[in-house]
């Protein structure tokens, strides 16, 4: 397998040269679209070396895969001829992840081939199926489609793949993730063996390595780009808060940035539609994604963050795989992801051809490690630092205020310019710009104030444990908890459930001491204003422990609750005897 490197210019930048010899009719497409240089992936399968060959390819999102492979494939299709003479025979099968990934490919090769007559088919689970078997029978000269749509209109009799000439694999280990291996294997065994088959891949894992062995031919590997370093688009920060403040830092990132649009990730559909209820209610123009929605509604929700009427999408990784957002800036872990790949792929969103990107993750002040191992492993440089401030934003939406000024402020005219003198006759200029800002923070959904955190370790270093005799910090404040060793409380998760409620870390915690119904628990007394607080905000939040209540005590239990060793409580009911020394004679 030969390897091919393309350095010339990162992913998603053009390089300086134009655009290698193509099929005529896709190069007045590309010029009708404005585009004068090819990406360095699109110039690596239009090498001379790649004609003709099976290619594996692995390249970053953004960098113009699609128009990559559309490119590539053309002259195996058409030859010489300008047009396609019938749409009868399936020529080309495009095989995609996700249904938003195979719908964007159809657009992207409509255009690319509209001079040439083609008629592209999308075959894709949630669509209704006659009407796939129907454009199918009318014939399909491209077909793009997820793995198990295909392998039903396959093995029903409806795909015809005995005139294929090529076949793509895009995103492939995003499939392999998801679980089509042997989807694929069973359309790659359907196809004709004397066929092109070009995979894209983002990563190179050892499933993909094995899957391009067993079905391409002396495959030609290009790489636009070293998969070990990270996206040089994308900007990472990282975030620590107090636990259950999530929902509420998303609201001051989002406010932060202000970008025009921006992805949110979380785990689960039900932090998805969570989150997407708080933000809605906040005035944030916002959608959600996940499995749930049907295909109308995840097509209406897409097409509402194309044209602008949406400029926050919330969503889970499998909703968002493959997704193009256009004018996408920001992308937020809400929960981290669960492992590296992951971490690249969320983040992958932005920073797309050539435009830069910021990936924020928000980080509780318990999983930091697990954050840190995280990013290393990604090879990823995150700066760390707090949530943005309701005084950060605020000082930030003052800039973005005077620069709109600014912009408007030139060629007003005439009857601008008399309306502004008759405002000024009514009120002082000082009242005036009052009034913008008033107005501008108005439309503007209101910051959130957040829980300050101590100061944090450098990353990487271990955070310096206070000793439990010497809690320090002023006095120690003492609370009771209505659960005991009756109840089984036990401090592995009663000192996650206090760490939570309290929104304090563990070096905050001093003695606990464990009754028969009741607990006391040592609080440091800089970290009590806090905890304070946070138990007040977090009252009823936990639905595991919701019957676990705190109450401020007078200080620690007036003796130790637990028994002395070697000594065990009598049976309930029973008197105690009185113990008596064992004598030699009694043993």
């Amino acid at each position: 397998m030969t390897m091919v490197l393309v350095p010339e210019a990162a992913p998603g930048y053009s390089v300086a040269m134009p655009f290698p010899p193509a099929h005529p009719g896709l190069l007045r497409a590309i010029a009708a679209r404005g585009y004068t240089e090819p990406t360095p992936v699109q110039a690596a399968v239009l090498d001379p070396a790649a004609t003709g060959r099976d290619l594996l390819v692995s390249a970053q999102t953004g960098s113009g895969k699609t128009a990559a492979y559309g490119l590539a494939f053309a002259h195996t299709l058409l030859g010489d001829e300008p047009r396609f003479a019938t749409a009868a025979p399936v020529l080309a099968l495009v095989i995609a992840p996700t249904r938003e990934l195979a719908l964007q490919v159809q657009r992207e090769l409509g255009w690319l081939y509209a001079e040439t007559g083609a008629r592209i088919v999308t075959c894709v689970g949630g669509m209704d199926i006659r009407r796939e078997q129907r454009e199918l029978q009318r014939g399909a000269t491209i077909v793009v489609g997820t793995p198990g749509r295909l392998r039903d209109h396959l093995e029903r009799g409806q795909l015809d793949l005995s005139q294929l000439a090529v076949v793509v694999l895009d995103e492939a280990d995003e499939m392999l993730d998801l679980g089509f291996r042997e989807d694929l294997e069973a359309i790659l065994e359907g196809a004709p063996t004397e066929r092109r088959t070009l995979l894209f891949s983002a990563t190179l894992p050892r499933g993909i390595v094995s899957l391009a062995k067993q079905f391409q031919r002396s495959a030609l590997r290009i790489a636009t780009t070293n998969e070990a370093e990270p996206h040089g688009d994308i900007e990472y920060r990282a975030v620590t808060i107090v636990p259950r403040e999530r929902d509420i830092t998303v609201v001051n990132l989002l406010r932060y940035f202000e970008v025009r649009g921006a992805l949110v990730f979380c785990a689960t559909r039900e932090g998805v539609n969570h989150l997407y209820a708080n933000l809605l209610e906040r005035g944030f123009s916002v959608v959600g994604l996940s499995g749930e929605l049907s295909q109308n509604e995840r097509t209406r929700a897409l097409q509402a963050l194309r044209d602008g009427r949406a400029r926050v999408c919330v969503a889970t990784d499998v909703a968002a795989r493959g997704l193009d957002l256009p004018d996408l800036g920001l992308v937020i872990h809400a929960d981290l992801p669960g492992n590296p790949e992951v971490l690249k792929h969320r983040s992958g969103r932005t920073g797309r051809a050539g435009r830069k990107g910021t990936a924020v993750l928000i980080v509780p002040t318990q999983a930091r490690r697990h954050a840190e191992r995280l990013l290393a492993t990604a090879r990823v440089q995150a700066e760390w630092s707090s949530p943005p401030s309701s005084e950060q934003i605020r000082a930030r939406d003052q800039v973005r205020l005077i620069e709109e000024i600014l912009a408007y402020a030139s060629d007003a005219s005439e009857e601008e310019t008399a309306a502004a003198k008759a405002v000024l006759e009514q009120r002082t200029p000082e009242q005036i710009a009052a009034a913008l800002v008033r107005m501008h923070r108005g439309q503007q959904p209101a910051p959130e104030e957040l829980t300050p955190i101590g100061a944090e370790p450098a990353r990487g270093a271990r955070a310096p444990r206070t000793p439990r005799a010497k809690l320090g910090g002023g006095e120690p404040i003492w609370y009771r908890l209505d659960i005991g060793r009756t109840q089984n409380a036990d401090p592995k998760w009663l000192i996650p459930l206090i760490c939570d409620r309290g929104g304090v870390t563990k070096d905050a915690i001093g003695a606990i001491r464990i009754g028969p119904r009741e607990t006391h628990v040592e609080i440091a007394g800089d970290a009590a204003a806090g905890f304070a607080t946070a138990l007040e905000q977090n009252a009823g939040k936990d639905r595991r422990n919701k019957n676990v209540r705190f109450a401020l005590a007078d200080g620690p239990p007036p003796a130790p609750s637990y028994a002395p060793r070697g000594t065990r409580p009598p049976p309930r009911g029973t008197r105690a005897a009185p113990r008596r020394p064992v004598g030699r004679s009694q043993k």
